[in-house]
């Protein structure tokens, strides 16, 4: 018997193998950290939220883990700053920018 995928079932598949790596690895995501985020979210430059400053952090953590390595994928503007798709680094890798920000968020609770 032949199995035919429906067009939900179709999207569904396809948002799945689209969406963005989510569960990052904290430790790995130091390197790429210090490399490429620190330079603003050690600073606060563009109105990021500097790590390690539990208020800052405390909105974004409500949103969790996914959805803020979403928004650090593709980017988005705030009402306070302004954060580039992939931290400006287009060569950086789903994975990579999901370490980073479980990296973050473990030195931000």
């Amino acid at each position: 018997m032949r199995r035919f995928l429906t067009i939900a079932s179709a999207v569904t598949l396809t948002m799945a193998l689209a969406s963005p790596a989510v569960a990052g690895d904290a430790k790995k995501g130091q390197g790429v950290y210090m490399n490429f985020c620190a330079p603003c979210h050690a600073t606060g430059a563009a109105g990021a939220p500097k790590v390690g400053d539990k208020a800052a952090w405390a909105a974004h953590l409500k949103h969790g883990e996914k959805h803020m390595v979403e928004r650090a994928i593709k980017g988005f503007q705030g009402e306070k700053g302004f954060m580039p798709p992939r931290g400006g680094n287009s060569a950086l890798s789903d994975a990579e920018v999901a370490n980073a920000v479980a990296y973050m968020i473990s030195q931000s609770k």
